[in-house]
């Protein structure tokens, strides 16, 4: 007997999708859920940010996704906090859990629109053009993808100035195992770090890998950056270097840990030939 108002409810949030669903598409416009950040940041780029009735915690960039309702972090989700915002559309790259909670989406029919994420300048712009499509938006990725072009060709120009390549270690707090990482050497942070005139010291590492000291205290990094969760929730570059082995670092011993915003340096998006810019004047302070 318990289940019938679960059934009840999952009936009547499915009637109101549908019917939101239809208002929203007279109206030529969207009600999107999207959990993915790369995705979100591109959608505000292309002028639609105001079809977004939901985002998740990651998507952090632009600061108007402050005022957007969160639905979870996107390796966490919750159906029924999607399904309350009546969304005619999720948008995701692949990369969300549990697979329950889609399954559940699915099931009141709520249409799920998938674009994996883009990890080269080639794919970003494919991107940008596929996201184009959904909105009518042709026009503004035009724009982006040459703003992008522009902006990386004076990246190129400016780190010809530098002679040294400083050792970078990139440190991430996930939220999910709830553990400071640190970031292997495949990947956009490692790929944007060598077009600002660094290397990452992790050259081993494959994908994250919980901090340990000795992994970082091997590595010896000069400059370690850490994304803006993980440097907050401690607060200041004396509490981090407190982290097992960063002490032992030339970066510990020299308070050379600086902070640095995640939507800037994990994915790839029309602002990354600025982030480039801004990376190579934090690691060669």
């Amino acid at each position: 007997m318990k289940k019938i108002p679960i059934i009840l409810l999952l009936i009547t949030l499915s009637a109101c999708t549908s019917s939101q669903k239809d208002q929203a598409q007279t109206a030529g416009k969207q009600r999107i859920v999207c959990v993915a950040k790369q995705l979100t940041e591109l959608i505000f780029a292309l002028g639609a940010g105001d079809q977004l009735v939901g985002v998740d915690l990651s998507s952090t960039y632009p600061p108007a996704t402050k005022d957007i309702t969160k639905v979870g972090y996107h390796r966490m989700l919750n159906a029924e906090g999607i399904i309350a915002l009546k969304p005619t559309v999720v948008f995701h790259d692949g990369n969300v859990a549990p697979e329950a909670v889609m399954e559940q989406l699915k099931k009141v029919g709520v249409p799920m629109k998938v674009l994996p994420d883009a990890h080269t300048i080639p794919e970003v712009k494919a991107l940008f053009d596929s996201l184009a499509a959904q909105f009518g938006a042709q026009k503004q990725a035009d724009s982006l993808k040459t703003k992008l072009d522009a902006d990386l060709a004076k990246a190129a120009a400016d780190v010809k100035q530098y002679k040294t390549t400083p050792k970078v270690a990139i440190i991430h707090f996930g939220r999910v195992i709830n553990n400071y990482l640190v970031i292997g050497q495949a990947g956009t942070a490692s790929y944007m770090l060598d077009l600002a005139g660094g290397k990452n010291v992790m050259d081993t590492l494959k994908g994250m890998k919980p901090l340990s000291p000795e992994i970082i205290s091997k590595a010896q990094p000069d400059i370690i950056l850490v994304t803006d969760f993980g440097y907050d929730r401690l607060g200041n570059a004396d509490k981090l270097a407190a982290l097992p082995g960063i002490a032992l670092t030339p970066a510990g011993k020299n308070k050379k840990i600086y902070r640095i915003e995640e939507h800037d340096l994990i994915y790839l998006g029309p602002r990354t030939g600025e982030n480039v810019q801004m990376l190579m004047k934090l690691i060669h302070q």
